[in-house]
């Protein structure tokens, strides 16, 4: 009797770390019907199970001591919230997925069979894998940990993003930055980017737009030496018989530039003899003095502060084109990238009053 209780003290203290991580994966209600068993929920059972029987065959020698496994196994089943026959009904639902007997048992024994081991060993990785994937998770949404990638205009994040970021790194140290600069406007859904910083109203109303200046626009800008060259415009229109310093927008020259005044809106058609793909080409052109160019704001910002550049037609409005923090989906939202939004949307008001 001794022997049979250090038995059972044995058991429980060896099996109840395999009950509760199972119980937890499978959280089952218990009046959930055996046909909304997933595979997920088999597996934790089979963990359970088998959890039980490798730890315990090995000393189960006598009736006594079966019985008391038994005893354990319905147990697990009830922690559950199943009974003994339900969990064989389930384990011989997954026996037959798999086409193969995973324990041969009898009315008094029962073990598990060459393919239920193999099998065993395979389940016990992969729990312990999904295990360390939910745990990572978990600890990136409580801190800034894990990698976040970032797509942004590349004008704007050469000049004014990198620094930006070196502080944000320098407050979340733990926080690993991949960056792609480009002005062509990345895939949310199909390429390796987290969230994008983006000018302009989304074209897919799917995605999520954090809001950073909703009411900034772009601004036609030439440097003092050109202006004192070639002469300042007055007028839209005049906008015409200047260089325009051209760059593409989705692949096409963006050679019509559109200016409001209260109700009045107008769209000029302009030429120069430059022409690239990169937004901060045009920007160094204008700063040569090579003619005028029509910018985000924000990519001008400092140059007009420094004086470098000089904005134009003071009482004409260049185009809305508000400046937005892109996710894919709310759930993307997480904490780092809440911090990440508030940070730079400070740094872009103050840039860009």
């Amino acid at each position: 009797m001794l022997d049979a209780l250090k038995f059972s003290e044995t058991i429980y203290g060896l099996g109840a770390g395999i009950f509760f991580i199972g119980y937890v994966l499978c959280e089952v209600p218990s009046n959930l019907a055996l046909n909304r068993f997933g595979p997920r929920r088999l597996i934790a059972l089979m963990m359970i199970t088998w959890g039980t029987l490798s730890t315990c065959l090995l000393f189960v020698t006598t009736p006594t001591q079966f019985y008391t496994l038994r005893l354990f196994t319905g147990a697990a089943a009830r922690s559950l919230g199943l009974t003994a026959a339900a969990a064989s009904i389930a384990l011989k639902r997954l026996e037959t997925r798999l086409g193969c007997r995973l324990l041969a048992r009898s009315t008094r024994s029962m073990r598990l069979t060459e393919e239920g081991r193999r099998y065993l060993e395979s389940v016990r990785l992969a729990l312990a894998t999904l295990g360390d994937g939910e745990q990572a998770l978990k600890q990136q949404s409580l801190g800034l940990a894990g990698v976040l990638q970032l797509s942004a205009p590349s004008d704007f994040g050469r000049n004014a993003l990198l620094p930006w970021l070196d502080a944000f790194k320098h407050q979340h140290p733990q926080l690993r930055l991949q960056l792609r600069l480009n002005d062509r406007h990345a895939d949310l859904f199909r390429d390796t980017v987290d969230v994008a910083l983006r000018f302009g109203v989304p074209e897919d109303s799917s995605l999520v737009a954090l809001p950073i200046l909703p009411e900034h626009r772009r601004v036609a800008c030439a440097s003092p030496a050109y202006l004192a060259r070639c002469g300042t415009p007055q007028s839209p229109e005049e906008l015409s018989h200047h260089s325009a310093l051209l760059y593409l927008r989705n692949d096409r020259p963006y050679d019509c530039w559109r200016f409001s005044r209260g109700d009045d809106t107008r769209e000029v058609p302009v030429r120069g003899d430059y022409l690239c793909d990169d937004g901060e080409v045009a920007r160094r052109w204008a700063l040569a003095g090579h003619g005028i160019v029509y910018k985000a704001r924000l990519d001008v910002a400092e140059d007009i502060r420094a004086g470098r550049l000089v904005p134009l037609l003071g009482d004409w409005q260049g185009e809305l084109t508000p400046f937005n923090l892109l996710c894919p989906h709310r759930l993307q939202v997480s904490e780092r990238v809440r911090l990440l939004h508030s940070f730079v949307l400070q740094r872009c008001r103050a840039l860009c009053p």
